[in-house]
This record gives structure tokens, C-alpha cells and sequence, in this order.
């Protein structure tokens, strides 16, 4: 039996929705992990976060494919550093984690990845970017499909020059009815949604080859171009939100975007490890004065990860 699991957040910088609309989406993993743990939980922990109902339901899902099972998961909990319910996939890394710490001594990582799509699908109808993004770290380029984990595109390490700013709104993130709402839009052929993956799939190419280029500037534009799409075409901001983002330009030449799919929740941007301390202290001095409850965090980005494939992975191009 695995004894624990540490998996990163992950932070999409451009092409929500667009691993099973299909289209290029550009994912960093973060190193705000959750860690989950089998025995005797820690009184003293910081960040702990439930674990049930996702331990009980993945134990079932376990023993329908590995006989000999018991019929109750061992004692487990978790905890994490990421704001919760920010839209940076804290609840996959969980999930993830379970899958993991349950499994991993019979199971291979890219089964486990597999199955945690498939027993999150089950429940959300929605797609496989979190999975990915999340086991396999550092930066992803993610091509969409409609059924199954969207291939691998692209997989490199972030710039260690570079450092993610993570602006937790004090808002969370509402996802209750948004993957109905866009399979509603799918089947009505909605004009607005044929925009919106275009433009999308337009800006999650314009991120990556700025990412390859070390190009800062051009990065920050291909970041802006994925949350005003974002919000015009798809509604996914809030006039909280907004008050942030411009902020944020006013005060540090920063571009930030909603993350992940569904409205409030965190914000994302990355900027000169060298000025990442500046930045931070300036914006949460201006936060503090205007939108009460915003903080921003310096994030690293996890490192790349290994041995979990799901097609072809390609070089910058």
C-alpha cells in the first residue's frame, strides 16, 4: 500500500474547456501541493482538507479493478497549500493523490492518471487537462479531443527566470453548472462558443511559442487574449475580478487571467523572478485599499514529471 502522495495545483494559462472541445490548451503545474497520507492524522497539519467523500468513492472504483482489495479504504487525510476553490485543480490534485497513495504499488502512473479521468468524468462530464497538467508538471501543451485524456503536445520545464504570480480573489470559483452550459452550447451550435475555441486555440499557440522564446512580453498578450475571450464570449469573470486585473496593469504592467473554467475564483500571471517580490507588495498594498481579501502569491512551478504519456510530445514549434 502506497503511504502518501504529494501532487501539484496546476494553473492554465490559456484554452479552458479546449481538452474536450478540442484545441490547444497551455497548463503550468505549481508547487502548491496536496499531500495526501494513509494513517493517523496530524492534529497539528496546516491546510487540511477533507478527503471524504472522494476516499470512499475511489476505493470502490479500486476494487472493481483490483480484486483482493479491502472492503473499507485505510485511514487516510490530506492537506494543501493552494487557495481552495480557485480554479487551480486543487480537488484533481486531491483526487490524484487518493488514486495514488491507494494504488501505486500495483498500478503504473499512466493508469492512474487514466483512471482518475475516467472516475472524474463520470461524475463532471468534463475533460482531462487537470489530470495531465497535474502528473506530468512543468508546462503542457494539450491538444483536445472529445472522449478521452487530450494528447500530449508538449511538455517542457517553465523558464526559471519566470515565477507565477497566483492573486487569490477571496472569491471562489463557481463551476456548478458551467460544463452543461457549454455542452448546451455544443449542441445548439452556438456561434459564441465557435469564437471562443478559435480564439482560444489561437492564444494557447501564442503562449507557447512565447514560452519557447523566453518572451515575456509576447506571453503576457497571449494571456490577455485567453481571459477576454474568456469573459466576453463565456462569461467566466466577475467585476471583482476586473477591479483586480486592472490593478494589477496599473500598478505593475501585469497581465492577469481568471483560471480555469467557471466564474470567480483565483487570478494568474507570471512575471521576472526579479521583480516577483516588488510586484507582490505593491499589489496587495493597493488590494488591501480596494478589493479587501485579495493576496497575491509567488509561485514556483513544479518541476516536469515523467513516465505518464497520453500521444505524442513535441518541442516547441
Amino acid at each position: 500500500m502506497g503511504r502518501a502522495s504529494a501532487q501539484p495545483v496546476r494553473a492554465c494559462l490559456a484554452g479552458e474547456d479546449l481538452d474536450w472541445l478540442g484545441g490547444r490548451s497551455v497548463c503550468v503545474a505549481l508547487d502548491l501541493c496536496t499531500v495526501v497520507r494513509i494513517g493517523a492524522p496530524d492534529p497539528d497539519a496546516p491546510g487540511r482538507i477533507p478527503v471524504q467523500p472522494w476516499a470512499g468513492q475511489i476505493w470502490d472504483f479500486l476494487r472493481t479493478r483490483l480484486p483482493g482489495l479491502d472492503a473499507a479504504p485505510p485511514a487516510t487525510w490530506a492537506c494543501g497549500r493552494a487557495p481552495l476553490a480557485g480554479g487551480l485543480s486543487s480537488s484533481t490534485a486531491l483526487i490524484l493523490g487518493l488514486f495514488e497513495a491507494f494504488a501505486a504499488q500495483w498500478v503504473d502512473a499512466a493508469t492512474l492518471v487514466r483512471w482518475a479521468y475516467e472516475f472524474e468524468f463520470a461524475i463532471f462530464n468534463g475533460g482531462g487537462m487537470d489530470h495531465l497538467a497535474i502528473a506530468l508538471g512543468g508546462v503542457t501543451l494539450l491538444r483536445g479531443r472529445a472522449e478521452g485524456l487530450p494528447a500530449q503536445a508538449g511538455h517542457v520545464a517553465f523558464p526559471a527566470e519566470w515565477v507565477v504570480l497566483v492573486v487569490d480573489s477571496g472569491t471562489s470559483k463557481d463551476t456548478r453548472d458551467h460544463i452543461r452550459f457549454v455542452r448546451d452550447q455544443v449542441a445548439a451550435r452556438d456561434p459564441g462558443l465557435a469564437r471562443y475555441v478559435r480564439t482560444a486555440d489561437a492564444a494557447g499557440d501564442a503562449v507557447w511559442r512565447a514560452i519557447g522564446r523566453r518572451d515575456l512580453a509576447a506571453l503576457a498578450d497571449g494571456i490577455e487574449t485567453a481571459h477576454t475571450v474568456m469573459r466576453d464570449c463565456q462569461r467566466m469573470s466577475t467585476p471583482r475580478l476586473e477591479r483586480i486585473r486592472a490593478l494589477a496593469w496599473e500598478m505593475a504592467r501585469v497581465r492577469l487571467k481568471v483560471t480555469g473554467a467557471g466564474g470567480g475564483g483565483a487570478l494568474v500571471g507570471v512575471c521576472a523572478r526579479a521583480d516577483a517580490g516588488p510586484v507582490a507588495r505593491v499589489l496587495d498594498e493597493r488590494f488591501a485599499a480596494e478589493v479587501p481579501g485579495a493576496r497575491t502569491l509567488v509561485v514556483e512551478a513544479a518541476a516536469p514529471r515523467h513516465g505518464v504519456a497520453s500521444g505524442k510530445a513535441g518541442e516547441y514549434s
